[in-house]
């Protein structure tokens, strides 16, 4: 089995923009303003066939086997509005993500969106939305977002006691957290470009220079995209654990975080899997997300990335660890969602 742990519903009808867009324009009018839930109207028929040309379709053609499904990122918009705004936008995206994974069992299962606020410990309101999304819904995991203000860093670093109370209820429902900003709303950054590349590879020094794993010894991140600059300047963060005076990053890292395989050419998979344990690596495209086009050069999809793993200098269990074993030792609820869905 081939499962991809990270994909963005990126294709959802007109009517989810278009609550968005009235979510804005209240705020236009009142800054402070407080949203009420509103409803969303968008049939089964809607759903399938937002996705049946689409991620189904790309499924098939690239053979792939399940897809770990969240809202789209660049749409968590996370500086927009107030905690209502943020609840209720994520309430309903959250909510078509299960209608998904319910209309397509052991095709599509869910990874939950978190209602953040800048300036605000994600508390009360992100820990009820977890527990909904995986004891209600059965979702396998979360994205966190380390920067909710959308590029401008105002919140604490991950591993301050802000962010604890989250990490907690992490650990005691046993789901990784995918760290995953949104749209950089701060100009001098490119969302996917930059803003995407650097949170990663900030994220992961935040870790380093914190006691979080020693507090929270379980816990689980994935960090997408590769891992940033991480695992291609390796020398360097492990010079600067020394510096630190810190263990090496075996001890102090791999221990509970993972990376993925959204780098979108071979050699950029070639030398993440020559830095990264295989045991620490996870099969990912991000599809459809934010690379969409045909290399030039190859005639593929830049995120076809299940091609460069087949091509790779791998042994076939280190293949199957990456192309299933290890997400599902990571997403330690996935065997039983999967199982569930005939596809164990």
């Amino acid at each position: 089995m081939i499962i991809d742990c990270h994909g963005h519903y990126t294709t959802g009808p007109d009517e989810l923009g278009e609550y968005r867009k009235r979510q804005e324009a209240e705020l236009k009018r009142d800054p402070r303003h407080q949203s009420t839930r509103g409803t969303l109207n968008i049939s089964d028929d809607q759903l399938r066939e937002s996705v049946e040309d689409a991620q189904l379709r790309m499924q098939r053609e690239r053979g792939t086997d399940v897809t770990l499904f969240s809202p789209r990122a660049s749409w968590m918009g996370h500086h927009l509005g107030n905690e209502s705004t943020s609840r209720f936008w994520t309430e309903h995206c959250n909510e078509l993500i299960h209608r998904l994974a319910q209309l397509y069992p052991g095709k599509f299962v869910g990874v939950g969106q978190l209602p953040q606020t800048p300036g605000v410990a994600p508390g009360r309101a992100c820990i009820a939305e977890l527990e909904r999304c995986v004891n209600e819904f059965g979702f396998v995991g979360c994205n966190l977002n380390p920067d909710p203000s959308g590029g401008y860093w105002t919140d604490p670093p991950l591993g301050d006691r802000h962010w604890y109370t989250l990490y907690e209820k992490l650990v005691q429902l046993d789901v990784p957290a995918m760290i995953h900003v949104s749209q950089a709303c701060n100009p001098a950054f490119h969302t996917t470009g930059s803003h995407y590349l650097g949170a990663d590879t900030t994220a992961v020094m935040q870790c380093m220079t914190s006691d979080i794993f020693k507090d929270f010894p379980t816990l689980k991140f994935i960090v997408p995209h590769g891992g940033g600059a991480v695992p291609y300047h390796w020398g360097r963060f492990r010079g600067l654990a020394d510096m630190l005076k810190k263990p090496p990053l075996t001890e102090l890292l791999l221990q509970n975080i993972w990376f993925d395989t959204c780098v979108y050419h071979q050699p950029g998979i070639d030398l993440l899997l020559k830095v990264i344990p295989v045991d620490n690596i996870l099969f990912a495209s991000e599809m459809i997300g934010a690379v969409r086009g045909i290399d030039p050069e190859t005639g593929h999809h830049f995120d076809d990335t299940r091609r460069f793993i087949d091509t790779a200098a791998l042994s076939a269990a280190d293949r199957q660890k990456i192309f299933e074993g290890n997400t599902r030792r990571v997403f330690s609820r996935l065997n039983r969602v999967l199982a569930a869905a005939g596809r164990g």
